[in-house]
């Protein structure tokens, strides 16, 4: 389990480390910039790449419900805590959580999980192979209803005005969002043999876009202002990495009677870390970047403390 934690967690290490180092001696307004334009062109592109080398005609259609149903537990949970640390008013962090934009940025940290780059590099190696299709068909659905579904949704939603919010302006933002695009292509063009330069070029792109994410994760780290941008992390961190798996580990066996690796798997995958594409979205709808980035960090962290809680619980 150690080698396989060290595999998958030196290259966020590395990159982020590089991150926050350089930024002092970067352009303020970068980090803006990597991150709309890993929004607009670098993770379409990488999408566009798994897209095409996807093998989808092993689907199976209860991971997928299992996805849906704990990105909505997911929600509710966050939703929930928001609401009752602002009823809690001598609470010092509730205050902080009257601004839109750091509520949007809270959800998001909560509801989104890191199931590509980590999820994808963990889980594996704690499931036997018969369920790995489990696994990819998790990550698959998560990225595409709940990361750029219910997140693009969301970071809508809370980066405009009360009164300028309609159900369909973020209809719009989602179906506008060129990822799902690129999915579309991508799957439609499976088939289709393109000229060795194009396919290439395509499978680079997910060696170039992993390290970006990474990388502007360590700049906005690099502005964090020690434990005052920590601390309001550490709810939604606790929610995406204890809370929300240990529901759906309980649920899974109660109500689906599922157990061994297939509950295993389930349980790892919604447990996995804050997305690196909430920080994205902080990125291209104005939310606070620091809470985002805050809890990628705690959220990280935990999953190396919970995870034999996991295997121990669920295995």
């Amino acid at each position: 389990m150690t080698q396989t934690l060290f595999d998958a967690y030196f290259p966020l290490i590395l990159w982020t480390s590089l991150g926050l180092l350089c930024f002092r001696f970067l352009p303020q307004t970068l980090p803006r910039l990597l991150g709309r334009s890993l929004y607009w062109v670098g993770i379409p592109i990488e999408i566009l790449a798994l897209a095409r080398q996807t093998d989808f005609s092993q689907s199976i259609a209860l991971p997928p419900f299992i996805t849906f149903t704990a990105l909505l537990l997911g929600l509710g949970v966050a939703v929930l805590c928001l609401k009752i640390i602002q009823r809690l008013a001598f609470l010092p962090m509730a205050a902080a959580l009257n601004s839109p934009a750091i509520q949007g940025s809270f959800i998001l940290a909560a509801v989104l999980g890191n199931t590509g780059f980590v999820g994808l590099a963990i889980a594996p190696a704690f499931i036997d192979h018969t369920y790995l299709n489990w696994i990819v068909f998790y990550s698959l659905t998560h990225n595409l209803i709940g990361t750029y579904g219910f997140g693009v949704f969301i970071a809508s939603y809370f980066a405009r005005e009360t009164h300028q919010n309609h159900w369909w302006v973020q209809l719009r933002d989602v179906f506008t969002v060129p990822t799902l695009w690129t999915f579309v292509l991508g799957y439609l063009t499976r088939d289709i043999e393109l000229p060795a330069l194009v396919e290439s070029g395509l499978q680079a792109s997910i060696g170039i876009v992993i390290p970006a994410a990474f990388l502007l994760t360590g700049m906005r780290l690099a502005q964090l202002r020690g434990w005052k941008s920590l601390k309001l992390a550490v709810m939604p961190a606790m929610l995406k990495v204890v809370v929300i798996p240990g529901l759906v580990g309980i649920l899974t066996t109660l109500c689906l009677g599922l157990s061994g690796d297939r509950r295993l798997a389930m349980v790892l995958m919604s447990g996995m870390p804050s997305a690196f594409a909430g920080l994205i979205f902080a990125e291209e709808y104005n939310l606070e970047r620091e809470l985002v980035a805050s809890c990628i960090v705690v959220s990280t962290v935990l999953l190396l403390l919970v995870l034999p809680l996991w295997l121990f619980l669920f295995q």
